[in-house]
Formats: C-alpha cells, structure tokens, sequence
C-alpha cells in the first residue's frame, strides 16, 4: 500500500479552528466578487465524482471551478462509483495523473478516505455518509453575515443527527458558537461523539438560530414512514419556534420536504435562511479550491520532486508500471 502526504478537505477536523477561520474569512470575501480579478487556478482541471443526485453542489462546484479559471470535468454516471469498474486506488492514482484536485459526493466515507489515501492531488468532500463539510462552511459564512459575533449565540439542530449535523457541530466549535442538538431517542448522536444534546423537543428554548434537515437521509427513504410519527414532535413550525423565546433564525441544507420536516410559512418567512444557505456554497467551495490547490502547487514545487507531468512522482512504487509508459 501506498499513500501521499497530501492535504485534503475530508471532515471539518482537518482543520484547525485558525485554519477554519480563515478560511470562513476568504469565503466571505470571496461573497462579494462575483468574478475574480485574477484566475488563480487558471490552467488546472478539478474532476467532478458524483455518486448521489445533487442540485447545489454539482452546480455550485463546477460554476466554483470556471470563475476561477479552471476548467471542471464531471464523470459520467457509468465512472462515478467508487470501486465498481476498477479499484480506488488505481481510480485516484489514475485521476491524479491528469486533474489537479478531486471532489467526489459519495456514499461511502470509508471509500473517500481511501481515494485520498491514494490520490496525490487534493481530495475535497463534496458530501458523503460521515460529514458534509462544505455546507458547513457556507452555513458559518452565512450567520456571520448576519451576526456580528458569534460570542453568546447558540444554535440548535433539531431532527436525525446524520452528516450535516455533524460537520455543523464541529464548524460551529471551531468558531466559538455554541451547538447543541434536540433529537428523538435512538436517533441522536453516538455514544462516542461528545456533542451536549437532548430528545425532549424543549431544548430548542434559548436558541438564536434553528437547522434542520430532512428525517430520512438518502439511502433511507424507505425508513421515512416508520420515521414520520416518531419525528413530528419535532417539526420546525411557528409553535416550536415560539419555544426558544427569541426571534430565532432558521436554517435547512436542502432541499427540503416542506410540510415534513419544516412548513412551508417557517421556510418562506422572513427569519428564514435557506437561500442565503444556498447562495453562500459557492464562495465556500470557491474557497476550498483556492487553498487547497494553491497549497498544493507551493507544496509540490518546493519539495521539487515534480516529474512527468509536472506531478510528484506517482510511479517510484511501481518501476515497471513506470518504465511502460515511456514505451
């Protein structure tokens, strides 16, 4: 087995809370130029794997790509799935020969860790079974719009503690905001994760802002009816915002199951986020892309250890893979 020491964007723990907000600080700057003065990535490919269906972050990330001066590749359908027509690893040791970064939207987190295990370019979660980092970004960059501090504010995840809720969580510890979550009982976190949660639905009292995301992740939906009654107490309508006592925001990932996990009047109104939600997953991806693969050019032209292709060399583990190619 062989692995490169490369820096990737897997889970918000790859980062440091200073690494994280300074990167919070570059997507919001990032906001405000719709188009970028100068092209940083221009001349590199980022490759697109999209194992589930997507609306914002298929198209935020390859719009991402393009303002930067990158040219984005998506994989068709038949050569998304990680494993299926050749290995990861010979995937990622192939991909890394010709892009410059991968983001994949997977199923398996296990599989993504394994890409990168074997990729020596960047490797970014676009989303997978573990954690969804990018929205996490966004949904930070989007509340300090909002707020001018995070001290003393809290936010609150109500509904199935999956991905999102996840990387929410440790975004939110690595700005200073306080998160805690209101889920039912057999549908919070694992005993192993150190998050302060509850099932009783009045925990949400005190919160300045909610998020919730749908009851039945993808891969689940034939859980959804068996989930419905056991969920409802914990549906984000006007009676459970009355509950916090403040004039809380609300927040969803999308899409949304409106009547389900949300109404319609909550998800509409005024307090509302979504869209700014939405809006802000393409200066945070835009973001991600810059330091990561910026990061990777100073890196790989310092240690000059650049070879065919101007990439490190992928083939000193395998000579006569190697020796082939120059036939």
């Amino acid at each position: 087995m062989h692995t490169y020491a490369q820096q990737h964007f897997l889970a918000i723990d790859d980062l440091d809370p200073l690494t994280f907000a300074n990167l919070l600080k570059l997507s919001r700057d990032l906001r405000w130029a719709p188009v970028v003065a100068r092209a940083p990535l221009a001349g590199k490919t980022v490759v697109l794997i999209f194992e589930k269906p997507s609306l914002r972050t298929r198209v935020t990330f390859e719009v991402a790509a393009r303002r930067l001066g990158a040219w984005p590749v998506l994989l068709g359908d038949n050569e998304s799935r990680l494993g299926a027509r050749e290995s990861v690893p010979d995937m990622a040791r192939n991909l890394s020969l010709w892009v410059d970064a991968i983001v994949a939207r997977v199923f398996s987190h296990e599989a993504l860790k394994e890409l990168a295990s074997f990729s020596s370019v960047p490797v970014v979660n676009a989303l997978s079974d573990f954690e969804h980092p990018c929205q996490a970004l966004a949904d930070l960059v989007t509340l300090a719009d909002v707020w001018e501090s995070f001290e003393g504010r809290t936010l609150v995840y109500v509904g199935d503690w999956n991905n999102v809720a996840r990387s929410l969580s440790k975004a939110c510890s690595h700005a200073g905001l306080k998160f805690r979550a209101v889920c039912p009982k057999g549908y919070g976190p694992a005993a192993g994760e150190e998050i302060a949660w509850t099932s009783d639905p009045q925990g949400v009292e005190g919160a300045d802002a909610l998020y919730t995301d749908v009851w039945a992740s993808m891969g689940q939906e034939d859980e959804l009816n068996e989930r419905l009654p056991i969920f409802q107490p914990y549906q984000v309508n006007e009676s459970l915002l009355e509950r916090t006592g403040k004039p809380t925001l609300f927040m969803h990932c999308l899409p949304a199951h409106r009547g389900v996990e949300v109404t319609a009047d909550v998800i509409d109104s005024d307090r509302s986020l979504v869209f700014q939600q939405a809006a802000n997953r393409l200066p945070a991806e835009m973001a991600v892309l810059i330091s990561l693969v910026e990061c990777s050019n100073e890196s790989t032209s310092q240690e000059s250890r650049v070879g065919l292709f101007g990439r490190p060399r992928h083939f000193d583990h395998h000579p006569m893979a190697q020796g082939k190619l120059w036939v």
